[in-house]
């Protein structure tokens, strides 16, 4: 393998853009507590950061508040 392709696959494997939830929240306009809801019930997985720090992959954020259906 070529260094061009090992810089190549490096790129291709970023990193997400983790937000922490008060942004989170506020990207939803909804409150803080939801956001938590949201991880507590499975909807969004969360990454602990440190002891107490929790944030969310924001593209992953973007994806659920795709609106559904024709009209929605």
């Amino acid at each position: 393998m070529s260094a061009n392709q090992v810089a190549h696959n490096r790129r291709e494997h970023r990193r997400p853009e983790l937000i922490g939830l008060t942004e989170a929240a506020a990207r939803c306009d909804v409150n803080y507590r939801t956001i938590r809801r949201w991880i507590a019930a499975g909807r969004l997985k969360a990454v602990r950061v440190g002891p107490r720090l929790l944030k969310v992959d924001a593209a992953q954020l973007d994806a659920m508040m795709q609106p559904l259906g024709g009209g929605a």
